[in-house]
């Protein structure tokens, strides 16, 4: 696969602009500037790993909310299938869709291998802890969703830079969430880093 630049630490995080549930219009920026935002990108709806990353999040969702972060679900998916999606599995959090995908080529994340997505031990070993513990089996992409689309969990402070990003090593990849709540050595989320950005 060719080199993928990938969003670093205090990189000015792109402000694109994707779909609300409603199916309009809405900038990235918007949602930053109302406070600190955890921003996941899902794969696809037939995906367990996806469902069990989506399941963790809102579990967390009062304590993020607790601590000012506002979460916001990003799929392929169009508004409609992704509006349903996130009734049913992420009631309570800001579902987005990106069914061109340029939100997630505008944060690097692209098409994985097939190391990435299918061939690693570790996806196996998760399938099956993720159908014994949750009964998610993997399933077939619906329409219009790629099985090969790679995830990522970014942290965009109120000055629309980025926190943290996260890039899946494989689809069984995700970020703790002790990481989102509590950052790294306890770093707060919300003050800005006094620094010129990381090149």
């Amino acid at each position: 696969m060719a080199n993928i630049s990938h969003l670093k630490f205090n990189d000015l995080a792109p402000d694109v602009e994707l779909l609300d549930s409603a199916g309009k219009p809405v900038k990235l920026s918007t949602l930053w500037k109302r406070g600190v935002l955890v921003l996941a990108f899902t794969r696809h709806f037939g995906c367990p790993q996806c469902k069990e990353m989506v399941d963790q999040l809102i579990d967390a969702h009062p304590a993020l909310t607790e601590r000012g972060l506002h979460l916001a679900i990003v799929s392929h998916a169009s508004a409609e299938s992704a509006k349903a999606f996130c009734d049913t599995r992420a009631p309570g959090a800001t579902c987005l869709a990106d069914p061109d995908r340029a939100a997630y080529r505008a944060f690097g994340l692209f098409q994985g291998t097939p190391w990435q997505t299918l061939l690693s031990p570790r996806i196996w070993s998760s399938n099956r802890r993720v159908g014994r513990e949750k009964g998610y089996k993997p399933e077939l992409p619906p329409a219009g969703q790629d099985a090969y689309q790679m995830s990522g969990t970014f942290i965009i402070g109120m000055d629309g830079r980025i926190r943290l990003p996260y890039y899946y090593e494989d689809i069984a990849d995700h970020p703790p969430v002790d990481l989102l709540l509590h950052g790294i050595m306890g770093v707060d989320w919300k003050k800005p880093f006094d620094s010129k950005p990381m090149v």
